[in-house]
């Protein structure tokens, strides 16, 4: 059994988005004449202000997420992106330590944290134990899966388009987010913050 910190990775990067996202936007407005190589900028900042978001959804980001599957749970009921996600009916984690997902609330000196850390443990032991029992039974890793939890480490590719990208960002880095998920997304938004200016900087 492994412990692991969950964590993302671009996929795809937007390649020239505020550019793309101008030229696009300017269509609406028949004004595509006065692009310059410094307009963009402060046209993406004139629709976001007037809420004039449906030109976002011109340019979309893929990312990588290593994390746990209660937060992928989460992820999948954003409707309007492409997910892969590793399948626990097809991947077969006998023979292997399984990995689980440290939660965001114990701190990285895990040996120190107590009865509830213990307790953590204990059950991800139990869980990799009963799993490889399962399969020595001869059920498939599709029928062993019924006794790993959320913790199991996972990882899922999600696709979306910019707009997308800002609803997400909004819902799952809010104070009422879970903790998991809050801290997965603020560091991926931070990201997007440095990759892709103007787009993300009011959230």
């Amino acid at each position: 059994m492994k412990i692991i910190d969950q964590s993302w990775a671009w996929v795809q990067k937007p390649v020239l988005p505020l550019h793309i996202l101008e030229t696009a936007g300017r269509t609406c407005y028949k004004s595509e004449s006065k692009i310059t190589d410094d307009s963009a900028k402060k046209f993406i900042q004139m629709i976001l202000a007037r809420g004039h978001e449906s030109v976002i959804e011109h340019v979309s980001a893929s990312v990588r997420f290593i994390t746990n599957r209660g937060v992928t749970h989460e992820l999948v009921r954003h409707r309007l992106c492409a997910f892969s996600q590793e399948s626990t009916r097809y991947v077969n984690y006998g023979g292997d330590d399984i990995e689980f997902i440290r939660p965001v609330w114990i701190e990285n000196g895990y040996d120190e944290q107590g009865d509830a850390f213990n307790t953590f443990i204990d059950a991800c032991l139990i869980s990799e134990k009963n799993y490889n029992q399962l399969l020595s039974f001869g059920w498939r890793p599709e029928q062993a899966r019924e006794v790993l939890p959320n913790s199991l480490k996972t990882e899922i590719v999600v696709t979306a388009n910019l707009r997308e990208w800002r609803h997400i960002f909004k819902l799952r880095t809010s104070i009422a987010a879970h903790p998991q998920i809050r801290e997965l997304m603020t560091d991926c938004l931070n990201g997007f913050k440095s990759e892709i200016p103007v787009l993300f900087d009011d959230i």
